[in-house]
Protein backbone atom coordinates (compact mmCIF):
# COMPACT_ATOMS: atom_id res chain seq x y z
CA UNK A 1 0.00 0.00 0.00
CA UNK A 2 1.62 3.24 -0.87
CA UNK A 3 1.83 5.81 1.21
CA UNK A 4 -0.23 8.68 1.53
CA UNK A 5 0.68 12.20 0.25
CA UNK A 6 0.32 13.86 3.83
CA UNK A 7 2.82 11.29 5.11
CA UNK A 8 5.33 11.52 2.02
CA UNK A 9 6.25 15.63 3.28
CA UNK A 10 8.63 15.73 5.71
CA UNK A 11 10.10 19.25 6.64
CA UNK A 12 11.66 21.14 10.12
CA UNK A 13 12.36 24.99 10.78
CA UNK A 14 13.85 27.14 13.10
CA UNK A 15 15.37 30.74 13.22
CA UNK A 16 19.11 30.83 12.96
CA UNK A 17 20.97 34.41 14.13
CA UNK A 18 22.80 35.27 10.49
CA UNK A 19 21.44 36.97 7.35
CA UNK A 20 19.87 34.96 4.95
CA UNK A 21 22.38 35.85 2.05
CA UNK A 22 24.84 34.00 4.37
CA UNK A 23 23.10 30.83 4.87
CA UNK A 24 21.92 30.43 1.35
CA UNK A 25 25.17 30.95 0.35
CA UNK A 26 26.12 27.65 2.19
CA UNK A 27 23.45 26.03 0.89
CA UNK A 28 23.61 27.10 -2.87
CA UNK A 29 26.78 25.81 -3.21
CA UNK A 30 27.52 22.12 -3.32
CA UNK A 31 30.81 22.31 -1.91
CA UNK A 32 30.25 23.36 1.30
CA UNK A 33 26.59 21.21 1.70
CA UNK A 34 29.24 18.19 3.15
CA UNK A 35 30.35 20.28 6.10
CA UNK A 36 26.73 20.75 7.54
CA UNK A 37 24.70 17.86 6.39
CA UNK A 38 22.95 16.33 9.28
CA UNK A 39 22.44 13.21 7.44
CA UNK A 40 26.66 12.56 7.16
CA UNK A 41 25.43 11.53 3.59
CA UNK A 42 27.29 13.50 1.58
CA UNK A 43 31.07 13.50 0.50
CA UNK A 44 32.30 15.82 -1.36
CA UNK A 45 30.92 17.87 -4.76
CA UNK A 46 33.71 19.90 -6.71
CA UNK A 47 34.53 23.42 -6.30
CA UNK A 48 32.60 25.86 -8.70
CA UNK A 49 28.84 25.07 -8.73
CA UNK A 50 27.55 27.48 -7.23
CA UNK A 51 23.70 27.33 -8.24
CA UNK A 52 22.68 30.65 -9.78
CA UNK A 53 19.51 29.86 -11.57
CA UNK A 54 16.86 26.86 -11.63
CA UNK A 55 17.49 24.55 -14.53
CA UNK A 56 21.05 24.14 -13.13
CA UNK A 57 22.73 20.43 -12.32
CA UNK A 58 25.63 19.99 -9.80
CA UNK A 59 27.10 17.08 -9.11
CA UNK A 60 27.75 15.08 -5.64
CA UNK A 61 29.20 11.91 -4.46
CA UNK A 62 27.58 10.28 -1.42
CA UNK A 63 29.53 9.15 1.29
CA UNK A 64 28.43 5.49 -0.35
CA UNK A 65 30.67 6.45 -3.50
CA UNK A 66 28.25 6.91 -5.39
CA UNK A 67 27.87 10.12 -7.91
CA UNK A 68 24.68 12.03 -8.05
CA UNK A 69 23.20 14.63 -10.52
CA UNK A 70 20.98 17.02 -8.48
CA UNK A 71 18.83 19.03 -10.92
CA UNK A 72 17.76 22.54 -9.83
CA UNK A 73 13.55 22.91 -10.07
CA UNK A 74 13.27 25.82 -7.64
CA UNK A 75 15.34 29.09 -7.62
CA UNK A 76 14.85 32.07 -5.55
CA UNK A 77 18.09 33.78 -5.14
CA UNK A 78 18.76 34.17 -1.23
CA UNK A 79 15.45 32.65 -0.25
CA UNK A 80 14.68 29.64 -1.86
CA UNK A 81 15.95 26.72 -3.84
CA UNK A 82 15.19 22.86 -4.49
CA UNK A 83 16.44 19.79 -6.20
CA UNK A 84 15.95 16.52 -7.68
CA UNK A 85 18.33 14.03 -7.05
CA UNK A 86 19.15 10.96 -9.52
CA UNK A 87 21.78 8.76 -10.76
CA UNK A 88 24.23 10.12 -12.74
CA UNK A 89 22.45 9.94 -16.78
CA UNK A 90 19.16 9.01 -15.42
CA UNK A 91 15.82 10.98 -14.60
CA UNK A 92 14.95 12.21 -11.23
CA UNK A 93 13.00 9.18 -9.96
CA UNK A 94 10.72 11.88 -8.08
CA UNK A 95 11.91 13.18 -4.49
CA UNK A 96 12.74 16.53 -3.59
CA UNK A 97 14.83 18.58 -1.26
CA UNK A 98 13.70 22.00 -0.90
CA UNK A 99 15.48 25.18 1.37
CA UNK A 100 13.68 28.32 2.17
CA UNK A 101 14.81 31.15 3.87
CA UNK A 102 12.72 34.07 5.49
CA UNK A 103 14.47 37.47 6.52
CA UNK A 104 13.04 38.01 9.98
CA UNK A 105 14.94 41.24 10.46
CA UNK A 106 18.67 41.72 9.37
CA UNK A 107 20.49 39.24 11.30
CA UNK A 108 17.70 36.38 11.90
CA UNK A 109 16.36 34.04 9.97
CA UNK A 110 13.50 31.70 9.67
CA UNK A 111 15.22 28.48 7.88
CA UNK A 112 12.78 25.57 6.19
CA UNK A 113 14.10 22.46 5.24
CA UNK A 114 11.81 20.22 3.33
CA UNK A 115 11.49 16.63 1.85
CA UNK A 116 9.00 15.60 -0.39
CA UNK A 117 8.42 12.19 -2.24
CA UNK A 118 5.09 12.68 -3.02
CA UNK A 119 5.91 12.41 -6.89
CA UNK A 120 8.53 9.01 -6.31
CA UNK A 121 6.86 6.41 -7.94
CA UNK A 122 9.84 3.97 -7.33
CA UNK A 123 8.59 1.70 -4.71
CA UNK A 124 12.04 0.20 -4.55
CA UNK A 125 12.89 3.61 -2.98
CA UNK A 126 9.89 3.86 -0.39
CA UNK A 127 11.87 2.17 2.59
CA UNK A 128 14.64 4.89 2.31
CA UNK A 129 12.41 7.58 1.88
CA UNK A 130 10.28 6.49 4.58
CA UNK A 131 12.64 6.97 7.06
CA UNK A 132 13.81 10.43 6.47
CA UNK A 133 12.42 12.11 9.51
CA UNK A 134 12.09 15.75 10.50
CA UNK A 135 14.62 15.10 13.30
CA UNK A 136 16.96 14.31 10.11
CA UNK A 137 16.33 17.61 8.35
CA UNK A 138 16.84 19.36 11.94
CA UNK A 139 20.05 18.13 12.41
CA UNK A 140 21.15 20.10 8.83
CA UNK A 141 19.59 23.01 9.82
CA UNK A 142 21.00 22.37 13.35
CA UNK A 143 24.56 22.43 11.99
CA UNK A 144 24.12 25.08 9.64
CA UNK A 145 23.38 27.05 12.09
CA UNK A 146 26.06 25.92 14.10
CA UNK A 147 28.27 26.96 11.33
CA UNK A 148 26.51 30.31 10.67
CA UNK A 149 26.36 31.10 14.15
CA UNK A 150 29.78 30.99 15.02
CA UNK A 151 31.47 32.56 12.31
CA UNK A 152 29.20 35.71 13.29
CA UNK A 153 31.25 35.45 16.47
CA UNK A 154 34.67 35.02 15.32
CA UNK A 155 34.39 38.36 12.79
Amino acid sequence: MAPLDADRVVTASREILAPADQIFGLIADPALQPSWDGNDNLDVAAAGQRVRSCGSVFVMRLTNGQDRENHVVEFEEGRRIAWRPSEMGKTPPGHLWRWELEPLDEGTTRVRHTYDWTELVDETRFVRAQATSSQDLAASIERLASRVERSDTQR
